[in-house]
């Protein structure tokens, strides 16, 4: 593959060339990846790869007006693809986000078996999930909005799950400044489903230190305790008297160094939160508040659960956008699912998807200043 580096909208990229600008979404191409930039009228700009359908950059204000990139990643495809770790920056994960214990499971009477890519567990679609596939791209806008439509039909069999999925993810970037993101999905056999976007949040923005101090609120009574392995037991524990109380805000960092079992499974927050779903239809999820820059930001779905991971893994050998390395804990995750090992835990709310249903959800990033 040839190397070629332009600059489209500001941003030096490599593999891509082309740039092509209208209707508020500059796309920059090369040999079927493309990056897509998305602008409201606040200047909040959103770029989006289809190679692993991934948010690539969030440039955000603060509470002076200020921009930085809020969303950790890398400016050239390469480090996508090539990534110590694989730590899923910004990508939509699937064809199930999360784990699925010792890589299978039962449907129908027949038992499935996928890739043990995490210990003795899968996790997030398998060794070549949808972070790791090109999806078609193509720019959409409407009144007040702009986005990108992303199309990908995974094969029958395809990383060991049953039935040709076809499916349709859109980022829309509205003058509300919202990142709206909507999932669909159909198949033709019964098959299980769980996509969700796994952007590392910083707002302080990427690469700037820890996010220990952010101020997290997570809207769920309730989370789902895991073994050694970070597979569910089963139960629905109760959060509160436990570090997993997130249900006043408070600073990220509070309870992480308590003697805890699940905290130390995790090597700190790696865990779903049942969340205070009422009549269901969309809900407030989380919200995150950082007290020096003033950005906040809420977190919207339908889905049952939020995964809330807070970068335990990362440990300074990835460098990012502004030449910073990503550090410990130097990102969050805040990531809406159904709960991980669905279709092996009848008591949770089913993921499986039959043909003639439609999978279709709906998750809002919102982002402010306070």
């Amino acid at each position: 593959m040839r190397t070629i580096m332009v600059v489209c909208a500001g941003l030096s990229i490599l593999l891509m060339s082309g740039c092509f600008t209208g209707g508020g979404v500059n796309v920059t191409d090369f040999d079927g990846i493309a990056l897509y930039e998305l602008k409201n009228d606040n200047g909040v700009v959103v770029k989006i790869t289809n190679y692993g359908a991934t948010v690539t950059s969030i440039l955000a204000p603060d509470r002076k007006g200020n921009f930085a990139d809020i969303a950790l990643g890398y400016d050239r495809v390469e480090d996508y693809m090539n990534a110590v770790d694989k730590p899923y920056f910004g990508s939509i994960v699937g064809r199930y986000g999360n784990r699925i214990a010792k890589g299978k499971f039962t449907l129908n009477g027949e038992t499935y078996t996928l890739a043990t890519n995490n210990g003795s567990n899968h996790l997030h679609g398998g060794v070549i999930g949808f972070d790791k596939v090109v999806w078609s791209g193509s720019p959409i806008s409407g009144d007040g909005f702009t986005g990108l439509e992303l199309t990908y039909m995974a094969k029958d069999r395809e990383e060991g799950y049953p039935g040709n999925l076809s499916m349709k993810v859109t980022y829309k970037l509205n003058n509300d400044n919202e990142l709206v993101i909507d999932y669909y999905a159909t198949t033709d056999k019964a098959t299980p489903v769980n996509l969700t976007n796994h952007t590392y949040f910083n707002l302080a923005g990427e690469g700037n230190g820890t996010i220990l101090g952010h101020k997290l609120m997570v809207n769920a009574d309730r989370f789902t305790p895991v073994d050694e392995t970070l597979i569910p037991t089963g139960e629905l524990k109760p959060v509160k008297g436990t570090p997993f109380d997130f249900t006043s805000p408070k600073a990220i960092g509070h309870d992480i160094k308590q003697k805890n079992q699940q905290l130390k499974f995790g090597g700190g927050y790696d865990h779903n939160f049942v969340l205070n779903k009422g009549n269901g239809g969309m809900t407030l999820a989380a919200t995150v508040y950082e007290p020096i820059s003033g950005r906040f930001m809420e977190v919207l779905t339908e889905e049952p659960g939020i995964q809330f991971y807070c970068g335990n893994f990362l440990d300074g050998r990835l460098t990012g956008k502004a030449g910073k390395p990503y550090v410990h804990r130097g990102g969050f995750c805040l990531e809406t699912q159904h709960y991980p090992d669905s279709p092996n835990q009848p008591n949770f709310p089913s993921c499986i998807l039959k043909p003639g249903q439609v999978y279709k959800t709906k998750t809002i990033y919102r982002f402010s200043t306070k």
